[in-house]
């Protein structure tokens, strides 16, 4: 089974996610911020990790950079999600890292796609 970190610091928007990406066959762990998301990723790297960009203490781009210098941190397939739709944050986004990039709010079909689309699903 594959596993996936859910990174937001709503929880509702986690407690959302959990029961769409439960549903597709993933464990699920979650997080309400970056620090706590990078100390679960120095434990135990994920297959994927679904990350909100806005948070408090480490916001999703300082997550992701932190992430990626970790020993296999290149391997966790990273899908940053927010209310931001310009391009301009798409491709900052893709720059840092992310492998792909969805907008608040999501459903099961969007989740769905564009997990399929990185190669999860």
């Amino acid at each position: 089974m594959k596993s996936c970190l859910i990174v937001d610091d709503s929880k509702v928007i986690r407690m959302v996610a959990k029961k769409i990406l439960q549903e597709l066959g993933f464990s699920t762990a979650e997080a309400e911020d970056g620090q706590k998301a990078l100390e679960h990723c120095q434990r135990e790297l994920p297959d994927a990790v679904l990350l909100d960009w806005n948070m408090p203490v480490m916001n999703g781009l300082e997550f992701l950079n932190a992430l990626r210098k970790l020993p296999g941190g290149d391997r966790p397939i990273v899908v940053l999600c927010s209310t931001e739709n310009d391009i301009d944050h798409i491709q900052e986004a893709i720059t840092e890292g992310a492998n792909e990039y969805i907008m608040k709010p999501f459903d099961s079909e969007i989740l769905q796609t564009k997990f399929s689309q990185v190669g999860l699903l």
